[in-house]
C-alpha cells in the first residue's frame, strides 16, 4: 500500500484548508512509518530517548483521542496508551516486542474516524463541549485544528529524523 498524501487546494475556504492540512499531516506520519516492519517501526530513535515511529503513531492516537473526544465533545474516553499518573510518564512510548502496527496503526485510523465525526458537528468557531483536563479552558474548532496541525508537524520532524537513522530515507 502506497500512502497518498494531498495538499489541500491554494484556494480552499478555511474549514477545508484546516482539514486539508491536518489530513496531510496525518497522512505524512503514515508515510514515515511505511514499508517498515515492526522491530524497525519499534526502534528507539537514539539513547536515552524511548521515541519511536510506533510510539509517534501511539502518542498521536491518544491526542486526537484527548482533543477530539474527551475536550470537543466531553466523552469520558479514557487513555489508550498514556499514563493518568506521575510514575509512568511517557508510557506511549514505551514498547515491547508484543507491540504491533497492525494495533498501534488500527487505534491511531479508528481515532482519526471519531475526530473526523465529532468535528463535522461543529463550526470552526463553536466552543468545546468539554475542557481542558489540567487548565480548565474550553477551545473552538479553528483552535484545536490549528494545534494539531502543530502537533502533527513537530512529530513529522521526528519522523523523518528517526526514518533517516534506520533506512536512510528522507523526504519532506
Amino acid at each position: 500500500m502506497t500512502i497518498e498524501r494531498t495538499e489541500p487546494a491554494t484556494d480552499a475556504a478555511e474549514r477545508a484548508m484546516l482539514e486539508g492540512w491536518l489530513d496531510y499531516h496525518r497522512q505524512t506520519l503514515a508515510w514515515k512509518c511505511e514499508g517498515l516492519t515492526d522491530a524497525q517501526l519499534r526502534t528507539a530513535s537514539v539513547e536515552p530517548s524511548p521515541l519511536s515511529l510506533m510510539g509517534l503513531v501511539r502518542h498521536m492516537a491518544d491526542v486526537e483521542r484527548n482533543w477530539f473526544r474527551r475536550v470537543l465533545v466531553n466523552e469520558d474516553a479514557g487513555f489508550l496508551y498514556w499514563s493518568d499518573t506521575e510514575d509512568e510518564p511517557d508510557r506511549d512510548f514505551h514498547l515491547t516486542e508484543a507491540d504491533t502496527w497492525e494495533e498501534s496503526h488500527a487505534t491511531w485510523q479508528a481515532e482519526i474516524a471519531h475526530a473526523r465525526n465529532n468535528a463535522a458537528r461543529f463550526a470552526l468557531d463553536d466552543l468545546s463541549e468539554g475542557k481542558h483536563r489540567r487548565t480548565g479552558e474550553r477551545f473552538n474548532v479553528r483552535w484545536l485544528y490549528t494545534h494539531m496541525i502543530e502537533e502533527y508537524a513537530r512529530h513529522n520532524g521526528h519522523a523523518d529524523l528517526i526514518r533517516e537513522r534506520l533506512d536512510g530515507s528522507t523526504g519532506e
